[in-house]
Protein backbone atom coordinates (compact mmCIF):
# COMPACT_ATOMS: atom_id res chain seq x y z
CA UNK A 1 0.00 0.00 0.00
CA UNK A 2 2.95 2.02 1.11
CA UNK A 3 4.31 1.75 -2.79
CA UNK A 4 1.42 2.70 -4.47
CA UNK A 5 0.81 5.62 -2.82
CA UNK A 6 4.44 6.63 -3.25
CA UNK A 7 4.88 5.90 -6.71
CA UNK A 8 3.59 8.89 -8.14
CA UNK A 9 5.76 10.95 -6.07
CA UNK A 10 8.76 8.82 -6.80
CA UNK A 11 7.78 9.05 -10.33
CA UNK A 12 7.43 12.80 -10.17
CA UNK A 13 10.95 13.10 -8.46
CA UNK A 14 12.86 11.42 -11.19
CA UNK A 15 11.96 13.46 -13.51
CA UNK A 16 12.67 16.71 -11.64
CA UNK A 17 16.02 15.14 -10.77
CA UNK A 18 16.52 14.17 -14.71
CA UNK A 19 15.80 17.46 -15.90
CA UNK A 20 18.18 19.40 -13.76
CA UNK A 21 20.72 16.90 -14.34
CA UNK A 22 20.42 17.33 -18.27
CA UNK A 23 20.12 21.56 -17.61
CA UNK A 24 23.11 21.24 -15.40
CA UNK A 25 25.35 18.99 -17.99
CA UNK A 26 24.26 21.44 -20.89
CA UNK A 27 24.88 24.69 -18.66
CA UNK A 28 28.48 23.39 -17.87
CA UNK A 29 28.79 22.64 -21.77
CA UNK A 30 27.63 25.71 -22.73
CA UNK A 31 30.22 27.56 -20.53
CA UNK A 32 33.07 25.34 -21.62
CA UNK A 33 31.74 25.83 -25.13
CA UNK A 34 31.69 29.86 -24.72
CA UNK A 35 34.92 30.28 -22.86
CA UNK A 36 36.72 27.86 -25.83
CA UNK A 37 35.21 30.32 -28.23
CA UNK A 38 36.32 33.82 -26.88
CA UNK A 39 40.15 32.34 -25.56
CA UNK A 40 43.07 31.37 -27.61
CA UNK A 41 43.66 29.05 -29.12
CA UNK A 42 41.72 28.97 -32.27
CA UNK A 43 41.84 26.49 -34.75
CA UNK A 44 41.64 28.74 -38.15
CA UNK A 45 41.35 25.90 -40.75
CA UNK A 46 38.48 24.01 -38.56
CA UNK A 47 36.80 27.35 -38.61
CA UNK A 48 36.99 27.78 -42.05
CA UNK A 49 36.14 24.26 -43.00
CA UNK A 50 33.09 23.99 -40.92
CA UNK A 51 31.92 27.94 -42.28
CA UNK A 52 31.92 26.45 -45.56
CA UNK A 53 30.17 23.20 -44.50
CA UNK A 54 27.63 24.94 -42.43
CA UNK A 55 27.04 28.13 -44.80
CA UNK A 56 28.23 27.46 -48.20
CA UNK A 57 26.69 24.04 -48.88
CA UNK A 58 23.73 25.50 -47.23
CA UNK A 59 22.58 27.95 -49.49
CA UNK A 60 20.61 25.65 -52.39
CA UNK A 61 18.19 24.22 -49.45
CA UNK A 62 17.94 27.76 -48.06
CA UNK A 63 17.74 29.51 -51.26
CA UNK A 64 14.65 27.01 -52.26
CA UNK A 65 12.85 27.19 -49.03
CA UNK A 66 13.18 31.30 -48.81
CA UNK A 67 11.78 31.57 -52.76
CA UNK A 68 8.84 29.15 -52.13
CA UNK A 69 8.14 30.64 -48.76
CA UNK A 70 8.05 34.23 -49.55
CA UNK A 71 5.94 32.64 -53.20
CA UNK A 72 3.37 31.58 -50.87
CA UNK A 73 3.09 34.14 -48.09
CA UNK A 74 2.39 36.53 -51.07
CA UNK A 75 -0.13 34.71 -52.25
CA UNK A 76 -1.95 34.20 -48.58
CA UNK A 77 -1.67 38.06 -47.81
CA UNK A 78 -3.46 38.89 -51.30
CA UNK A 79 -6.36 36.84 -50.57
CA UNK A 80 -6.90 38.07 -46.81
CA UNK A 81 -6.17 41.51 -47.81
CA UNK A 82 -8.85 40.98 -50.32
CA UNK A 83 -11.33 40.27 -48.16
CA UNK A 84 -10.81 43.67 -46.70
CA UNK A 85 -10.10 45.01 -49.90
CA UNK A 86 -6.84 45.70 -48.87
CA UNK A 87 -4.81 43.73 -51.13
CA UNK A 88 -2.02 46.27 -51.78
CA UNK A 89 -0.31 45.35 -48.35
CA UNK A 90 0.99 42.45 -49.83
CA UNK A 91 4.86 43.84 -51.08
CA UNK A 92 5.36 45.14 -46.84
CA UNK A 93 3.64 42.71 -45.00
CA UNK A 94 5.70 40.21 -47.06
CA UNK A 95 9.02 42.11 -46.93
CA UNK A 96 8.02 42.34 -43.06
CA UNK A 97 7.39 38.83 -42.39
CA UNK A 98 10.17 37.53 -44.18
CA UNK A 99 13.01 39.69 -42.44
CA UNK A 100 11.47 39.84 -38.91
CA UNK A 101 10.67 36.16 -38.38
CA UNK A 102 10.20 34.02 -41.39
CA UNK A 103 13.96 33.63 -42.91
CA UNK A 104 15.87 33.34 -39.72
CA UNK A 105 13.12 30.72 -38.09
CA UNK A 106 13.22 28.64 -41.36
CA UNK A 107 16.83 29.42 -42.02
CA UNK A 108 17.19 27.93 -38.84
CA UNK A 109 15.00 25.17 -38.75
CA UNK A 110 16.61 23.84 -41.94
CA UNK A 111 19.89 24.05 -40.23
CA UNK A 112 18.78 21.82 -37.00
CA UNK A 113 18.15 19.03 -39.86
CA UNK A 114 20.98 19.91 -41.95
CA UNK A 115 23.72 21.32 -39.54
CA UNK A 116 22.90 20.05 -36.30
CA UNK A 117 22.18 15.78 -36.77
CA UNK A 118 25.23 16.47 -38.79
CA UNK A 119 27.28 18.03 -36.01
CA UNK A 120 25.69 15.45 -33.50
CA UNK A 121 26.85 12.41 -36.21
CA UNK A 122 30.65 13.34 -36.49
CA UNK A 123 30.89 13.93 -32.74
CA UNK A 124 28.87 11.21 -31.43
CA UNK A 125 31.02 8.54 -34.07
CA UNK A 126 34.60 10.37 -32.88
CA UNK A 127 32.98 9.46 -29.07
CA UNK A 128 32.53 5.65 -29.62
CA UNK A 129 35.39 5.26 -31.72
CA UNK A 130 36.99 6.75 -28.72
CA UNK A 131 39.01 9.69 -30.81
CA UNK A 132 38.10 12.02 -28.27
CA UNK A 133 39.61 10.20 -25.96
CA UNK A 134 42.51 9.99 -27.61
CA UNK A 135 42.52 13.76 -28.43
CA UNK A 136 42.96 14.24 -24.70
CA UNK A 137 45.58 11.82 -24.47
CA UNK A 138 47.47 14.12 -27.37
CA UNK A 139 46.61 17.32 -24.53
CA UNK A 140 43.98 18.55 -27.23
CA UNK A 141 40.90 20.21 -26.14
CA UNK A 142 38.14 18.57 -27.77
CA UNK A 143 35.70 21.98 -26.63
CA UNK A 144 38.41 24.21 -29.12
CA UNK A 145 39.06 21.96 -31.69
CA UNK A 146 35.56 19.93 -31.91
CA UNK A 147 32.66 21.85 -30.74
CA UNK A 148 34.33 25.89 -30.93
CA UNK A 149 35.29 25.96 -34.43
CA UNK A 150 31.54 24.56 -35.27
CA UNK A 151 29.45 27.06 -33.03
CA UNK A 152 31.98 29.80 -34.55
CA UNK A 153 31.09 29.37 -38.00
CA UNK A 154 27.62 28.48 -36.79
CA UNK A 155 27.07 32.53 -35.03
CA UNK A 156 29.10 33.72 -38.40
CA UNK A 157 27.30 32.17 -41.26
CA UNK A 158 23.43 32.33 -40.29
CA UNK A 159 22.88 35.78 -40.46
CA UNK A 160 24.47 35.61 -44.01
CA UNK A 161 22.22 32.97 -44.70
CA UNK A 162 19.59 34.64 -43.29
CA UNK A 163 20.50 37.81 -45.61
CA UNK A 164 20.08 35.49 -48.76
CA UNK A 165 17.45 34.71 -47.60
CA UNK A 166 15.64 37.42 -47.20
CA UNK A 167 16.66 38.72 -50.80
CA UNK A 168 15.10 35.40 -52.14
CA UNK A 169 12.50 35.32 -49.98
CA UNK A 170 11.34 38.65 -50.85
CA UNK A 171 12.09 38.15 -54.70
CA UNK A 172 9.84 34.76 -54.37
CA UNK A 173 6.91 37.13 -53.20
CA UNK A 174 7.88 40.00 -55.70
CA UNK A 175 7.91 36.90 -58.46
CA UNK A 176 4.72 35.64 -57.84
CA UNK A 177 2.79 38.92 -57.33
CA UNK A 178 3.97 40.16 -60.17
CA UNK A 179 3.42 37.66 -62.50
CA UNK A 180 0.01 36.22 -60.78
CA UNK A 181 -1.49 38.72 -59.10
CA UNK A 182 -1.27 41.94 -61.09
CA UNK A 183 0.97 44.21 -59.15
CA UNK A 184 3.33 46.44 -61.43
CA UNK A 185 7.27 45.52 -60.60
CA UNK A 186 8.39 48.99 -60.03
CA UNK A 187 5.85 49.98 -57.66
CA UNK A 188 5.97 46.76 -55.31
CA UNK A 189 9.85 47.50 -55.35
CA UNK A 190 9.39 50.63 -54.43
CA UNK A 191 6.46 50.02 -51.51
CA UNK A 192 9.31 47.01 -50.34
CA UNK A 193 12.05 49.34 -49.99
CA UNK A 194 10.05 52.61 -48.58
CA UNK A 195 8.55 50.19 -46.08
CA UNK A 196 11.20 48.19 -44.86
CA UNK A 197 13.58 50.06 -41.45
CA UNK A 198 16.77 48.87 -40.52
CA UNK A 199 15.74 47.38 -37.37
CA UNK A 200 13.46 45.06 -39.40
CA UNK A 201 16.39 43.12 -40.89
CA UNK A 202 18.66 43.92 -38.12
CA UNK A 203 16.20 42.72 -35.32
CA UNK A 204 16.07 39.16 -38.09
CA UNK A 205 20.12 38.92 -38.40
CA UNK A 206 20.21 38.95 -34.78
CA UNK A 207 18.00 36.13 -34.10
CA UNK A 208 19.91 34.38 -36.85
CA UNK A 209 23.36 34.52 -34.48
CA UNK A 210 21.47 33.29 -31.41
CA UNK A 211 19.65 30.60 -33.85
CA UNK A 212 23.13 29.60 -35.27
CA UNK A 213 24.69 29.27 -31.70
CA UNK A 214 21.73 27.28 -30.42
CA UNK A 215 21.87 25.11 -33.47
CA UNK A 216 25.80 23.95 -33.39
CA UNK A 217 25.77 23.89 -29.27
CA UNK A 218 22.60 21.52 -29.95
CA UNK A 219 24.38 18.90 -32.06
CA UNK A 220 27.45 19.25 -30.10
CA UNK A 221 25.71 19.05 -26.90
CA UNK A 222 24.24 15.94 -28.21
CA UNK A 223 27.50 14.20 -30.03
CA UNK A 224 29.77 14.81 -27.44
CA UNK A 225 27.17 12.96 -24.86
CA UNK A 226 26.60 10.26 -27.26
CA UNK A 227 26.97 6.25 -25.78
CA UNK A 228 25.96 2.90 -26.90
CA UNK A 229 27.53 2.58 -30.55
CA UNK A 230 25.79 3.19 -33.67
CA UNK A 231 22.33 3.29 -32.26
CA UNK A 232 23.38 5.91 -29.47
CA UNK A 233 24.67 8.04 -32.46
CA UNK A 234 21.69 7.85 -34.20
CA UNK A 235 19.75 8.90 -31.04
CA UNK A 236 21.99 11.71 -30.56
CA UNK A 237 21.59 12.80 -34.43
CA UNK A 238 17.82 12.90 -33.79
CA UNK A 239 17.73 14.55 -30.20
CA UNK A 240 19.93 17.34 -31.76
CA UNK A 241 17.25 17.55 -34.65
CA UNK A 242 13.98 17.92 -32.22
CA UNK A 243 15.65 19.99 -29.11
CA UNK A 244 17.30 22.76 -32.06
CA UNK A 245 14.03 23.04 -33.06
CA UNK A 246 11.93 23.11 -29.99
CA UNK A 247 14.54 25.70 -28.70
CA UNK A 248 14.83 27.91 -31.62
CA UNK A 249 10.93 28.66 -31.08
CA UNK A 250 11.24 29.48 -27.69
CA UNK A 251 14.10 31.31 -28.42
CA UNK A 252 12.20 33.39 -31.14
CA UNK A 253 9.20 34.02 -28.95
CA UNK A 254 11.42 35.41 -26.12
CA UNK A 255 13.56 37.55 -28.57
CA UNK A 256 10.67 39.34 -30.42
CA UNK A 257 8.82 39.86 -27.37
CA UNK A 258 12.10 41.43 -25.90
CA UNK A 259 12.17 43.33 -29.87
CA UNK A 260 8.84 44.48 -29.28
CA UNK A 261 9.57 46.53 -26.07
CA UNK A 262 12.60 48.59 -26.98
Amino acid sequence: MQQVVLAPFTLIGRLVIGVCAIVGALSLFVGRTVFACFTPRWHGGQIVRQAVSIGFLSLPVVGLTAVFTGAALALNIYTGGGRFNAEQIVPQIVALGITRELAPVLVALMLSGRVATTIAAEIGAMRATEQIDAMRTLSTDPFRFLVAPRVLAGVATLPLLTGVADIVGIGGGWLVSTLSLGFNPETYARSTVSFLEAWDVQSGLIKAAVFGFIVTAMGAFHGYRATGGARGVGHAATQAMVWSGVLIFATDFLLTSWFTRT
